[in-house]
C-alpha cells in the first residue's frame, strides 16, 4: 500500500516552506472556499500557494485532473509538497494521491486551514494555519 511522508502541523509546514526553497503548498479546497474563507499568504517566504481543487465544486466529485495539474505546477516529483484543505480529510488524500503519482515527499498539513469546530461550533479559532496565526488573505 502506498501512503505518503505523514501529516505536519501547519507551523511546521510554514518553517519547512521558508526554509526549502523548492518546497511548495498546493491548497486543494474549492474555489468557494479560497475567495470567502481566504488562502494562506506565503508573500513573507517569498512563493505563491498553488491553487488546486481536489474535488470539483458543487459536484464535489474528484478532480479528474489533478495529478495532470499538480504535474505542471510541481514538476519536480522531489521538492517536499504540502497539500492544506478546510480540515486535513482532502488534503490527506490528496497526498496520498501524489505520493502514488511518484511525488516522493507529499505531507498533509494536519488541522488544515481552519480546523476543527471549538466549543462555539466556529472554525478557525481552535486548530490549523488560521489559528496559529500564519499569514493569510481574504478576498
Amino acid at each position: 500500500m502506498v501512503s505518503y511522508a505523514g501529516d505536519v502541523a501547519p507551523s511546521d509546514a510554514w518553517a519547512d516552506l521558508d526554509r526549502e526553497s523548492g518546497a511548495q503548498l498546493v491548497d486543494v479546497r474549492t474555489r468557494p472556499e479560497w475567495a470567502f474563507v481566504g488562502v494562506p499568504d506565503l508573500a513573507p517566504v517569498r512563493k505563491k500557494v498553488i491553487l488546486l481543487p481536489w474535488q470539483d465544486y458543487p459536484t464535489m466529485q474528484v478532480n479528474p485532473n489533478f495529478i495532470a495539474e499538480l504535474e505542471r505546477a510541481v514538476p519536480d516529483k522531489s521538492a517536499p509538497v504540502y497539500f492544506l484543505c478546510r480540515s486535513g480529510a482532502r488534503s490527506r488524500a490528496a497526498a496520498i494521491a501524489a505520493t502514488e503519482a511518484g511525488y516522493q515527499r507529499c505531507y498533509n498539513v494536519s488541522d488544515g486551514f481552519e480546523g476543527t469546530l471549538d466549543g462555539a461550533r466556529h472554525r478557525g479559532r481552535a486548530a490549523g494555519w488560521k489559528a496559529a496565526g500564519l499569514p493569510w488573505l481574504q478576498d
